[in-house]
């Protein structure tokens, strides 16, 4: 499928008006590209993985809006064929009305047409089978070498919301967890994203698994990969909400429940987390932690010492780093 692509140089303040102007002519599913700040929400949703590097906001936007084009590169919009004119058109009319009332900046409109891409499936090109020591941790689209067959097998589907486990920290936490699950293995997943820790656990012989996520998309990504790795409905729970400073998730999750909990955040959230977290473990239980940037190493020791746990060990890969505690 191909698009036509009309995107316009705005300034930050202006974004939501133009979208809002915009979606009211047929336009939808705005692009935005600028260098505003993270908010301190957004930094805490971003739970795997790295922050991204920002550029000094310098106040200029840029929203970009696809139209369907058909193969006889007619253009289609609410179903409607439509002529590129009259689009772009309908675009200046829009911005010039804004105009009158507020600054939108240069308001130039560019027009591309965009090469033939699947948006929903293009992510998978880049999330290929690798391997954990002995765990091959696979997408759920790609079928099993023969040699392989003997190995514990993890199917993944991270979605276009969640990370794929190729990253280092997770790594660090699958490398921890080999270590420490039991049969017995009471296990809360903080951050779980895909569910991919909470499900090498599982595969590893843990009990029970709860997982806990700021992000509704974590919900059906659980669901689809607990399904493709035949992990039985009731071995793994999930809900959604912030077991930081919302009371009603830390009685849900349990008090003194947990042999381990696995922590794949970053460091500015293991800090608040840590204190709290404490009283959801058994006495006895392991805390892994990872997510963390090897500068910010001493920041998340001395917040697990202050909470009163035992570090075991730090660990590393690449430029991450992870701590593992236990709670005397």
């Amino acid at each position: 499928m191909k698009w036509k692509k009309f995107r316009i140089k705005t300034k930050t303040e202006a974004e939501d008006m133009i979208i809002s102007s915009l979606y009211d002519i047929g336009l939808e599913g705005a692009q935005i590209e600028d260098h505003v700040p993270l908010t301190t929400l957004e930094k805490e949703q971003m739970f795997v993985d790295i922050l991204p590097d920002m550029q000094e906001d310098d106040g200029i936007a840029y929203l970009s809006f696809f139209v369907e084009e058909t193969e006889d590169g007619e253009l289609l919009m609410n179903g409607e064929v439509t002529a590129q004119e009259d689009i772009l058109k309908a675009v200046e009319e829009e911005l010039d009305s804004l105009r009158t009332f507020m600054d939108i900046g240069e308001g130039s409109i560019e027009i591309d047409e965009t090469e033939d891409i699947d948006w929903i499936n293009n992510w998978k090109q880049y999330f290929k089978q690798f391997y954990v020591d002995d765990i091959l941790i696979i997408p759920s689209w790609e079928k099993v070498k023969k040699e392989d067959e003997g190995r514990m097998i993890i199917h993944i589907d991270p979605g276009t919301a969640f990370g794929t486990g190729m990253h280092e920290t997770t790594q660090l936490c699958i490398r921890q967890l080999k270590k420490y699950v039991t049969k017995d293995t009471e296990l809360l997943d903080v951050g779980t994203g895909s569910g991919i820790l909470s499900i090498a656990a599982l595969k590893m012989g843990a009990k029970h698994a709860v997982g806990t996520d700021l992000d509704t998309c974590a919900v059906p990504a659980v669901e689809e990969n607990k399904e493709a790795n035949d992990i039985p409905e009731a071995a793994f729970d999930m809900m959604i909400g912030n077991i930081i400073d919302d009371k009603e998730v830390q009685d849900t999750v349990g008090y003194e429940k947990y042999d381990i909990v696995v922590a794949n955040i970053l460091a500015d959230v293991l800090v608040p987390l840590t204190p709290v977290i404490i009283h959801q473990m058994k006495k006895g239980g392991i805390y892994i932690t990872s997510g963390i940037i090897d500068n910010k190493e001493e920041t998340v020791v001395n917040a697990v010492k202050a909470a009163g746990l035992e570090v075991l060990e730090v660990t590393y890969q690449g430029e991450w780093v992870s701590v593992t505690a236990r709670k005397n």
